[in-house]
């Protein structure tokens, strides 16, 4: 009896069950009676209520029934289902087996969540990595595995969630750490209502724009500044406001991550995480911060001081540290100095031991390389703590500015 619509109270009833079929009433027909005979919308109307979010009517899985989907289903299987039949499990079928997700798994809108030991897109592999290690992977920042929101497979965390477009879900990360159904006023799977419209979600916290205030941005913020003028201000003889690294509000910045002290200014101009070293070290150990940039001890130099003015090897030995692989000096973008290259400053994106990196390889958000929260290391971007995501654009700490 399970497959056939139920109506609800005051409602008539549309079918009768009979024998776990549905025997639909005059006037209904489908699976479950879910479809009227005679249809009072117009063919327009009708598809214009059966189209997903990419604008398909009924993600081509499907015929459109007046502002319903039927979904395809030639084997009598169920399996194309969803509003908009935006969910195929027969994409969770092994090829070989024709089990579903291997028989390790379960599938849900196409995706299978494979079982203790098992992983792969159907389930097809076996873990070979300790429990214990497993489940260090799965932690979240906050110590709950997956977060409390997901599934541990094999080390890696399949969130309860899945975006039936194949995008991200409400529930994404590493360890499924970001909702993103805490940025929406009133949650509609259906709905891109985020903050109100009037912030951006990062990882289900509402960065609200300039003159909005709350946790879904909700209440407007009163000024005596135009926006124009308090952009202006915040912004000073940097290029973007709060130098990229703030929340502007009312011309005044607020710098962030919160309670970071090596990021201020009055337009928090001054970030000195950027006298750090990947490894935690400021100015190389040979010199003090000031403002983001290091001041180096006597007989040191270099963007962190790590270079000393007296080297105690011959020229010879140096110029074979500095030596690439193909035999070129570094990578001929550099000079040698005692051992160790030292990249062309009139090519700022150049880096690496050798100079055969290229920073602007990493991503970008806002126009700033990895968003300005962290350091760009041969493409890749090597995020601060709190920081996470490609460009380290998602703040994943406990309050967000």
């Amino acid at each position: 009896t399970s497959g056939c619509a139920r109506p609800t109270t005051g409602e008539p009833a549309q079918a009768m069950v009979s024998v776990g079929k549905c025997k639909c009433q005059e006037g209904w027909f489908g699976d479950a009676c879910q479809y009227p005979t005679h249809c009072d919308l117009t063919k327009k109307k009708s598809n214009q209520m059966c189209k997903n979010s990419q604008d398909v009517i009924c993600s081509n899985a499907g015929t459109c029934h007046c502002g319903r989907c039927k979904c395809d289903n030639p084997d009598g299987n169920s399996l194309v289902y969803g509003k908009f039949c935006e969910c195929d499990d027969r994409e969770c079928i092994d090829d070989e087996t024709e089990e579903i997700c291997g028989g390790h798994g379960k599938c849900y809108c196409g995706n299978c969540y494979c079982g203790s030991g098992w992983h792969g897109d159907k389930c097809e592999f076996q873990c070979d990595i300790t429990p214990w290690e497993s489940k260090r992977r799965c932690t979240s920042p906050d110590g709950k595995i997956c977060s409390n929101r997901g599934t541990c497979v094999c080390g890696e965390c399949s969130c309860h969630d899945v975006d039936p477009t194949g995008d991200w879900g409400d529930i994404h990360g590493d360890t499924c750490e970001c909702d993103e159904r805490d940025c929406r006023a009133v949650y509609d799977r259906y709905s891109d209502d985020f903050c109100s419209g009037h912030g951006q979600c990062n990882c289900g916290k509402c960065d609200c724009k300039v003159g909005w205030y709350g946790e879904k941005c909700e209440h407007p913020r009163s000024c005596p500044l135009s926006a124009e003028e308090s952009i202006k201000k915040c912004q000073g003889s940097s290029d973007l406001p709060c130098s990229g690294r703030g929340k502007c509000e009312c011309g005044k910045c607020t710098c962030y991550p919160p309670g970071d002290r090596r990021v201020y200014g009055k337009t928090c101009e001054c970030d000195d995480r950027r006298c750090e070293g990947l490894d935690g070290t400021v100015c190389g150990g040979h010199g003090t911060c000031s403002c983001g940039h290091c001041v180096c001890e006597r007989g040191w130099f270099g963007k962190l001081c790590q270079h000393p003015r007296k080297c105690n090897m011959t020229e010879e030995q140096s110029k074979s540290l500095c030596e690439s692989a193909d035999g070129i000096l570094c990578s001929g973008k550099g000079s040698c100095h005692c051992g160790k290259c030292i990249c062309s400053a009139e090519e700022w994106y150049i880096s690496g031991e050798l100079c055969d990196c290229d920073d602007r390889d990493c991503d970008k958000h806002d126009g700033l390389i990895c968003t300005g929260n962290g350091l760009c290391s041969c493409g890749s971007c090597e995020c601060w703590d709190g920081w996470n995501g490609n460009a380290c654009e998602i703040w994943l700490g406990t309050e967000y500015p």
